[in-house]
Formats: structure tokens, C-alpha cells, sequence
């Protein structure tokens, strides 16, 4: 049996979300403590915080954090999370504020500081709790410098001589980059301050520490594992992940069929199940009711788009073939937000075609259910995916998926015209490759029901469950384990 795994996270549902990170940190660690090991989480403190229905209590004040603060310390809080441990880090001064990462229109000046402070309040904790894990497991550039702090801490302490590090990358584009300044802030020796460290031409990337110092690093996707050592997806750190190709997997993400499953989901109006599709339709009423959309919808295809209104997801893909989508005779929904001007541009599609484009600039848990069960097709043309959840979503609600053939679509999705066909796959981030394959889409919705209902069924019988995912993690961090225990003897 190995000890307790700790999971390092900016954010972790129902606590704390912002978009994927939050749902794979509300499921995973779950999922490894119900197939038998020992799971606790450490995440900050937010002003914003969810307590949701479990109790948090002040469990340490005045916890010690150290350089570069030495009288500076956290507030420890805790709540028991279905069994798994929660320790929350709390400072005023860096987590009391509106937003978790920054306003909509730029990150906090200070969040090189707040997630520095963070992770160095990780690391001071566990030591606190007199208990070394068998793994820590750093997610994302926030949390990424705890595994060069235990990298540079097993030389010389006993504490954690035997404790592996795991470092997951979400999303290689976001790289917390500041200032070189910072550097003598996060305590590391200076020997870190190398190519093969933090330095990152001449600026101090956390993300790079991560992938530098950590014991095994791991992508959500078997596909982005692949495509982020290469040039064109390696946003400039592809020399460094080919240097630790060797100790590089993807794991893809699983979906937590406890929440999102229309054949149990409470926030619809009416459930439904692979067996028996009838209550979709339902759905599909009520959502065009909802948004005030022509009710002759009814009997044509609506589309549904939901994610964060950025480049990298293809929204814009989705506005320039607006016109040509109109003419298909369809409906069109978009759920979330990102850059303004992204969103302007949806609220006057909304104006422009009224009753059959519907645009809410806000991302609702609620309205996302809905979206799902009641949109005949979901478009995910992403520019990148390391792994996606919201195509597994799509798939298990009967919305096949139309999406751009990368990362994480790329494993779950299975292109029509193949016999198990889930899905619509396109090559090509381009205007065109996308409008097409929304058009073959379409076609088939048209023209043959019993080719569509086939795809359907087998979408909502696709099942990618955090338990094989958990399986697989439990053996990565058990081969860790026990190579340093041999290690160390």
C-alpha cells in the first residue's frame, strides 16, 4: 500500500473552478482514494471560496512559510472531502480578492508572489504534518514549483528523501513568465537558474521548473504527449520536454459520470439515457424556450458551442463562418467568456441573427447541463485540446462532437464515415475545413436519421471513467515510489 499522495492545485471543485482544472481536481483525487490510497489536496484559500455542504475549520494558524518571507506565514484551514483531505492556504493579502488569476482583462500584477508564497506554503505544510507523502503531484505553473523545491530538498533532508514527484501539464500555454526579479523571491539555489532550470530566456518561467525537476511529468492526453515535443505545439519549451521525453506520459482525463450523465442529472428537465433518447427532445424544447430562439428550431439542427472565448478554443473559426452557418438553416448557442472582444462579437451575432443565435457572455454550471442535452451537435473547433472534457460531456449527452483533430479530441472522438463512428473530425484549423465537416454533420442529421441515431448511441455508450485513468496513475506513482525507496535504501 503506498502513503498518502498529496495533490498540489490552484483550484479544485466544488471549492474553486475556473474551467478544467477545477473538475479534474474535484474527481481525480477522489478517485485514487476510492481505489485504496490515502489522498489529500492543498489549495489556496480563496476569497471566493465554495464551501458548498463541507465544513472548513481553521486547522493551523500562523504556519510557518519561511524564505523569502521569514516572519510571513499562512492560515491552514481544512474540510474533509468525501473522505479525502482538504487543506486550504490562506493569506489575506494574496487570495481575499474577486477573481482567482485576475480581472477579465488582465492577470494580478502580483501572481508571480501569490503562487510563490503558494508553493512555498504547500511544501512548509506537509513538513508540519510530520507525515512524508509517497507522492506529491503538482498541477499546472501555479503549483509548479513544488517539485523543484523537493528536487533541490531531497539532497539534504531525510523528510523527503523517499517522497517522488509528478508534475501534470493541463495546458503548456499558460507558463506563469515573469520578471527574472523574481527569482531570489522563490528561494531557490542558484544553480536552478539555468537552461535546464527555471531561466527561460533571461525570465523566470514556474512552468519550466515543473517539467525541469519534477521525477515524472504527465500530459491529460496521450496525443498531446506526443504533439507538445514538436515546434508547432511546444509554445517554446519543446527542447525541454524532449530532454525529458523519457520520463514523459499522457494519461487522459476521465469524466465524472456522477455529475454529468443526462440519464441522472437533476439540473435538466427531463432525463434520458442511451435506451430511451426521448426525453432529449424535451430538453431541446425547454433550451429554445429558455433563450428565447424560434421555436421552429424544434425541428432543425442547434448547435452549441461552450468554452472560453479564446483563440485557442476557435471561436473566431466559429464567428467567420457565421453567415454560411445561418444559411444551413440551423440554430447556434454559445456559452462562456474571454476576451472582450470575442464577446462583443457574439452579442451582436446575437442581434444580427435574432432567434437563431444565442449568446450568454457568463459560464453558468446550470446552463452548461442544459446546452449539452439540448444541442443536437457541439462544436469544438480548438486551435489546440490537451485533452478536453466538455467532447466527453457532448458524447455521453447524445451531442456528437465536430471538432478539430488534436490532443484529447483526437483520442476520444471516432471520425464518421467509420463504422463506430462517434463524431466528425477536421485536419485543419481553417474556416473552411471547419464548415465543411459542420455540413457533412448536418447532412447526416437531414438525410439519414438511422445513421445518426447509430452515432448517438455510440457516443453516449463511450465511457472515459476516472477510475482507468486513476489505475493508471496509482501505477505511475508506485513505480516512483518504489524506485526511491531502492534509491535511497
Amino acid at each position: 500500500m503506498l502513503p498518502r499522495v498529496f495533490f498540489i492545485t490552484s483550484e479544485m471543485y466544488p471549492f474553486s473552478k475556473t474551467g478544467g482544472l477545477g473538475d479534474v481536481m474535484g474527481a481525480l483525487p477522489l478517485t485514487i482514494s476510492r481505489l485504496g490510497v490515502p489522498t489529500a489536496v492543498i489549495t489556496p484559500f480563496y476569497g471566493r471560496l465554495s464551501t458548498a455542504d463541507f465544513p472548513v475549520r481553521l486547522l493551523l494558524p500562523n504556519c510557518p512559510v519561511g524564505y523569502p518571507w521569514p516572519p510571513v506565514t499562512a492560515d491552514i484551514y481544512s474540510s474533509d472531502y468525501h473522505g479525502v483531505s482538504i487543506y486550504f492556504i490562506h493569506r489575506g493579502e494574496f487570495f481575499d480578492r474577486r477573481y482567482y488569476y485576475g480581472e477579465r482583462s488582465s492577470d494580478y500584477f502580483d501572481n508571480a508572489e501569490r503562487f510563490i508564497f503558494f508553493c512555498k506554503a504547500a511544501v512548509s505544510l506537509m513538513e508540519e504534518l510530520q507525515e512524508p507523502p509517497a507522492v506529491v503531484h503538482a498541477h499546472e505553473w501555479q503549483s509548479a514549483l513544488v517539485p523543484a523545491y523537493l528536487h533541490f530538498r531531497r539532497r539534504t533532508s531525510l523528510f523527503w528523501e523517499k517522497t517522488a514527484s509528478v508534475f501534470t501539464l493541463h495546458n503548456l500555454a499558460f507558463q506563469g513568465r515573469f520578471s527574472s526579479r523574481l527569482f531570489d523571491e522563490t528561494g531557490l539555489p542558484d544553480e536552478a537558474w539555468d537552461a535546464a532550470g527555471v531561466e527561460f530566456y533571461g525570465d523566470l518561467n514556474m512552468l519550466k521548473g515543473g517539467i525541469a525537476y519534477a521525477d515524472a511529468v504527465t500530459t491529460v492526453s496521450p496525443s498531446y504527449s506526443r504533439e507538445i515535443l514538436t515546434e508547432k505545439f511546444g509554445c517554446g519549451l519543446d527542447g525541454v520536454l524532449r530532454s525529458r521525453e523519457f520520463n514523459l506520459r499522457g494519461i487522459l482525463n476521465g469524466a465524472d459520470y456522477s455529475v454529468w450523465d443526462p440519464a441522472t442529472d437533476p439540473l435538466l428537465p427531463a432525463m434520458y439515457s442511451k435506451d430511451d433518447v426521448r426525453g432529449k427532445d424535451l430538453c431541446k424544447r425547454d433550451l429554445l424556450r429558455e433563450l428565447d430562439m424560434d421555436p421552429d428550431l424544434a425541428k432543425r439542427p442547434v448547435l452549441g458551442f461552450i468554452g472560453r472565448l479564446r483563440g485557442q478554443k476557435g471561436i473566431d473559426l466559429i464567428f467567420r463562418i457565421l453567415p454560411e452557418l445561418m444559411a444551413l438553416d440551423v440554430g447556434l448557442i454559445i456559452l462562456g467568456e474571454g476576451k472582450p472582444a470575442y464577446e462583443r462579437a457574439a452579442v451582436e451575432f446575437m442581434k444580427a441573427y435574432p432567434g437563431r443565435v444565442a449568446a450568454a457572455v457568463s459560464y453558468t454550471e446550470d446552463l452548461a447541463h442544459r446546452i449539452q442535452a439540448g444541442s443536437d451537435i457541439f462544436l469544438m473547433p480548438s486551435r489546440y485540446e490537451p485533452c478536453g472534457l466538455t467532447q466527453m460531456y457532448a458524447l455521453r449527452y447524445g451531442t456528437p462532437p465536430v471538432a478539430t483533430a488534436v490532443g484529447g479530441l483526437r483520442d476520444t472522438i471516432i471520425p464518421w464515415p467509420a463504422e463506430n463512428a462517434t463524431g466528425f473530425i477536421f485536419l485543419n484549423s481553417t474556416p473552411a475545413d471547419f464548415l465543411e465537416a459542420v455540413r457533412r454533420a448536418v447532412r447526416l442529421w437531414e438525410k439519414d436519421k438511422a445513421a445518426w441515431n447509430g452515432i448517438m448511441g455510440r457516443a453516449m455508450g463511450q465511457a472515459f471513467t476516472w477510475e482507468r485513468s486513476g489505475r493508471r496513475y496509482i501505477d505511475l506513482y508506485r513505480g516512483l515510489y518504489q524506485g526511491l525507496q531502492t534509491y535511497a535504501g
